[in-house]
């Protein structure tokens, strides 16, 4: 009897770099959000920008740990949806929690854009592979 082939193309674990990778990408467009939310509103770009950023810092680090993030950082499902609702549902309740207020049109606004953001990097990531893969 022979031991069964193993499918080590879906179970092989990312590399460091490109668990830091993704993280980063995470961060920095998150990052991102808050500044062209901060300068759509004239309000100061880079003097408030931490006060707004850190709550939804808390929610993509709290979306990475739910999703353990760092066993499949690329993937659209889950670790990408978990990402983008834990930064918009945490980040929103952080907000309330230290008074920043939140408002029906910016949580609109902001689960539409960190959806683009953090899933959407995501998809592309996928869609570059799979046509590298389908050429090389």
């Amino acid at each position: 009897m022979t031991a069964p082939v193993r499918d080590t193309t879906r179970t092989a674990r990312p590399t460091g770099g490109r668990v830091a990778i993704a993280a980063v990408i995470d961060v920095v467009l998150v990052l991102v959000f808050v500044l062209i939310g901060r300068g759509s509103h004239g309000e100061n770009v880079i003097g408030g920008a931490l006060v707004t950023f850190w709550p939804f810092a808390v929610g993509t680090l709290v979306g990475w740990l739910v999703s353990r993030a760092w066993k499949a950082p690329f993937a659209l499902w889950p670790t990408g949806v978990i990402v983008w609702l834990a930064t918009l549902v945490v980040g929103m309740l952080l907000r309330v929690a230290s008074a920043q207020g939140i408002a029906v049109s910016f949580v609109i606004v902001a689960a539409v854009v960190l959806a683009v953001f953090l899933i959407g990097w995501r998809a592309a990531a996928l869609a570059v592979r799979a046509i590298a893969a389908r050429r090389g």
